[in-house]
C-alpha cells in the first residue's frame, strides 16, 4: 500500500516477519531445553551419547508417546481424557486372561484391543450424547476400566507370553539399535501430524478447541468428531496397554497407574493450550523426548522417584504459566 504510515498490512499483504516472534515460537524453547539437556546429561555419564544407549532410551516412554499423540487432540479440542491409563490397564488384562484360558495369542490380543476402543467409544457417546463434561465422565470410567481389570486380575499376574510377540515391545528393526516401538511411534506421530494440520478433520479440532458453540452454528459435526476422537483414544491406549504389556512380558492390573499424570504434563509442555484450539505435534513430540531425556538423566544420578515427581510437577506448571508469558513479550 502506498500511503499507508502506520505499516498496517493490507488485505493481501504478508504480515513483516520478526526474528522475534519467529524463536518466540514454543518449539524453539523446547528445542533449546533438548540440547541444554543433551550437554547436562553427557555431563553426568560419557556413556549417554552413545547411539545405543540413546536409543534403548526410548523404550521407557514410547508407550507414553503414543497416548500423548491422542490426548493431544482431545485437549485441542477443548476436553481431557482422565481414563486412558486405566483403559491401557482393562486392555492388557482382558488380553491376559483371554490368553489364560486358552485363547490364541492373536485372538487374546485383538480382544484385548477391543475392549480398550469399546472404553473410548462408551466415553465419547456420554460426552456427545448425554452431555456430561469429559472430565466427570473420565474420571468415573478412570475408576471404572480400572475396577475391572482388578476384578479380572484380582492380585495375580499374567505371564508366558509367547516370545515372538514379546518382540513387539523388546525388539529391534533387524540389526540396527532402533528400537521397534519408536518405529511404530515415529509412524503415528507423522500421521497424527498430518491429520492435525493439513486436513480438514484438523481444522475443525482447532475451530471446536476455540469455540464449539460457534462451530455448531457453522455445521461442523462436533459430536461425531467427539466420538470419532474419543473412540481413537480409546484405541490408542489400547496398543499402548499391549506394547507395554509385551516390552515388561507380564500383565498387572496395577500397570499404567502412574501415566495419566506425565501424559498431561508432555502434552501442556509441548504447547497444546489446556483451554484448546492451540498447539502443535511437532511441539508435542519434542516435549515427549524432552521429559524422557531429564527422567534419564535423574536415574543416571539415582535420583527417588520422589524427587523426580517434585521436578515433574514444577515443569507442568512451567508448561502452563511459560507460554502465556510468551504470548505476552510476542504482542508488545
Amino acid at each position: 500500500m502506498k500511503n499507508n504510515p502506520n505499516n498496517i498490512p493490507g488485505i493481501g499483504e504478508r504480515m513483516p516477519f520478526s526474528f522475534r516472534s519467529f524463536f518466540m515460537h514454543w518449539e524453539w524453547i523446547l528445542v533449546f531445553l533438548v540440547i541444554i539437556v543433551i550437554i547436562i546429561n553427557s555431563n553426568i555419564t560419557p556413556y549417554f551419547l552413545n547411539v545405543t544407549n540413546l536409543f534403548d532410551m526410548t523404550f521407557n516412554f514410547m508407550e507414553l508417546g503414543i497416548v500423548v499423540l491422542i490426548m493431544s487432540f482431545i485437549i485441542i479440542i477443548g476436553q481431557m481424557d482422565l481414563s486412558v491409563g486405566s483403559t491401557m490397564a482393562l486392555s492388557s488384562a482382558v488380553m491376559g486372561i483371554s490368553y489364560q484360558s486358552g485363547l490364541n495369542i492373536w485372538i487374546a490380543m485383538l480382544l484385548g484391543i477391543a475392549a480398550g476402543t469399546l472404553g473410548g467409544f462408551f466415553n465419547g457417546i456420554i460426552i456427545a450424547r448425554v452431555k456430561i463434561h469429559s472430565i466427570i465422565i473420565t474420571l468415573a470410567t478412570y475408576s471404572l476400566y480400572r475396577g475391572i481389570a482388578y476384578i479380572l486380575l484380582k492380585d495375580n499376574a499374567v505371564t508366558g507370553y509367547p516370545p515372538k510377540f514379546l518382540y513387539l515391545g523388546q525388539g529391534y528393526i533387524g540389526n540396527s539399535p532402533v528400537p521397534l516401538e519408536l518405529v511404530i511411534f515415529a509412524v503415528l506421530a507423522i500421521l497424527f501430524g498430518f491429520i492435525l494440520h493439513k486436513s480438514t478433520f484438523g481444522r475443525y479440532m482447532y475451530s471446536i478447541g476455540n469455540n464449539e458453540l460457534a462451530s455448531r452454528y457453522s455445521g461442523i459435526p462436533v459430536d461425531r468428531i467427539l466420538i470419532t476422537i474419543y473412540t481413537s483414544s480409546g484405541f490408542m491406549s489400547a496398543i499402548a496397554g499391549v506394547l507395554f504389556t509385551f516390552r515388561v512380558a507380564v500383565t498387572r492390573p496395577n500397570m499404567a497407574e502412574a501415566f495419566l499424570f506425565e501424559i498431561i504434563t508432555i502434552v501442556l509442555l509441548g504447547g497444546i493450550s489446556i483451554y484448546g484450539g492451540e498447539g502443535s505435534i511437532i511441539g508435542v513430540v519434542l516435549s515427549l523426548f524432552l521429559i524422557g531425556m531429564i527422567r534419564r538423566g535423574m536415574m543416571l544420578v539415582n535420583i527417588s522417584s520422589e524427587v523426580m515427581s517434585v521436578v515433574i510437577g514444577c515443569i507442568l506448571i512451567i508448561a502452563i504459566l511459560i507460554p502465556k508469558a510468551l504470548r505476552r513479550l510476542v504482542r508488545e
